[in-house]
């Protein structure tokens, strides 16, 4: 397996010296003033990337890589379709921007069209520039609405890193920004290869994790819960497809108790998980949805809420107090469009189910039998978890919770000798190509990871 380029020119048409060079100064650039999210700065060394093309990115040194991080597990629709560029280019010409409080083509139809996806009847959107901002106002929402305070979310989660979001989230992100002070509170959700709970099977799982929900609800007082929030299926924190009935079950208890149900499909939506949401196939209807990413692949920033009637009435006489400079900014909505009717058109949300059916999933149980670091595999459409572990009896994970290891890091070195830029979160690796990867790139990706755990 080579990474090397099979040309003397990138797809975006520059030469390899060329690219060579914009990446020594694009490098040089962001050492200098780039301040990077989640990173101490000192010690970076950040990757150049100088083309995309599918599910392929181009990085400083003119190396080929195939994508299976989909960056941020955002790119569902592949870089650079060229439908969606076209679009943001048509609409650059006609309406670049325009205020919030003005109707605009491209907002208006990509409301209607993500409408036409959301379960239920979720038809009134709320646009946000991104997913932390989505949840934040699902959750100012959901308070205004019950008049009650309180949010539940669960233990290995990722819902944001704005301030409320960063509270909401349940992984090590949260510690240095959290105070106890946000009125969240955590629980812990349904993960049988790791229970909290001792079970043998998810059917013991997902009952015993909706009885200590249903516990925790007690003692926090279903009076003072406005909201659970949940990532449908946890993303970053793992791919726990939850159990048969858990979502039911939640959806239950808040039926029960008077308390909004808020589904996070910022990560799992919009085909990730082989369907338009991953809530989907539970038949279960959230007050609220929150989405952003696979919208219109991070195209152009954008995310947003998707309300049920009885929560928009709310604000049907009294002013929602909540509002964005950029929401539904005509490039991103636009985007949306075209990455919606793309999807549509082609069957690309149909590919994924495909592809982790008969390719992703086979393949990588298959890798499991071979390779003794492999502890679990789990997951759904073009959105796969590999935990990696030094004992599958103990299930002593390759790296610490919230930490690395010596092991990962030449994993995550091999992979990108090997020509694949993989998605690493603590012991795992995560297998999320794009929506619309093929049959061969899906091969590819895999016989990548199994040279690549041949060799740690």
């Amino acid at each position: 397996m080579s990474t090397s380029i099979s040309s003397d020119a990138l797809p975006n048409g520059l030469s390899v010296a060329d690219a060579r060079a914009e990446a020594a100064r694009a490098y040089e650039l962001d050492r200098a003033h780039v301040f990077h999210s989640w990173s101490a700065q000192a010690k970076l060394t950040p990757m150049t990337i100088t083309a995309s093309s599918g599910s392929y990115v181009w990085d400083g040194d003119g190396n080929r890589l195939l994508d299976f991080s989909s960056q941020l597990v955002n790119t569902n629709i592949g870089h650079q379709h060229p439908k969606v560029v076209a679009a943001i280019a048509d609409q650059a010409a006609k309406l670049c921007t325009v205020a919030p409080q003005h109707a605009n083509a491209a907002r208006s139809e990509a409301a209607r069209l993500i409408a036409s996806h959301t379960p239920g009847e979720l038809n009134r959107i709320f646009f946000t520039n991104g997913g932390a901002d989505a949840n934040e106002h699902a959750v100012r929402m959901a308070r205004l609405h019950t008049g009650k305070y309180k949010v539940l979310s669960r233990y290995r989660s990722y819902h944001g890193g704005t301030e409320t979001a960063i509270n909401l989230t349940g992984d090590p992100r949260r510690w240095p920004n959290d105070h106890g002070n946000a009125g969240i509170v955590h629980f812990f959700g349904p993960f049988l290869y790791r229970s909290q709970f001792h079970a043998e099977t998810q059917e013991q799982e997902c009952e015993r994790a909706l009885e200590h929900l249903e516990q925790t609800i007690a003692f926090e007082g279903p009076s003072t819960i406005a909201a659970i929030l949940l990532e449908t299926i946890p993303g970053t924190a793992g791919i726990m497809v939850p159990p048969p009935g858990y979502l039911e079950g939640v959806r239950a208890l808040c039926d029960k108790y008077g308390i909004m149900l808020i589904a996070d499909e910022v990560m799992a939506g919009f085909g990730r998980a082989g369907t338009w949401f991953a809530i989907d196939p539970s038949g279960v209807v959230p007050d609220l949805l929150t989405f952003a990413k696979g919208v219109n692949s991070g195209y152009v920033p954008l995310g947003g809420v998707a309300i049920a009637p009885h929560v928009a009435a709310s604000f049907d006489d009294v002013a929602y107090p909540g509002g964005l400079t950029y929401s539904g900014h005509p490039l991103a909505t636009a985007a949306a469009v075209a990455t919606i009717r793309a999807m549509e058109d082609e069957g690309i949300v149909e590919n994924a189910e495909r592809v982790g059916r008969e390719i992703l999933g086979p393949g990588l149980h298959e890798l499991a039998g071979k390779h003794d670091v492999i502890g679990e595999v789990r997951g759904t459409g073009v959105f796969w978890a590999v935990e990696l572990v030094t004992d599958r009896v103990t299930k002593e994970p390759l790296a610490p919770y919230g930490g690395t290891s010596e092991a990962k890091g030449r994993f995550v070195a091999e992979s990108k000798k090997l020509g694949l830029l993989s998605f690493v979160n603590y012991n795992r690796t995560h297998v999320v190509p794009p929506c619309t990867v093929s049959d061969d790139e899906a091969r590819e990706g895999l016989a990548i990871l199994d040279e690549a755990l041949s060799r740690i």
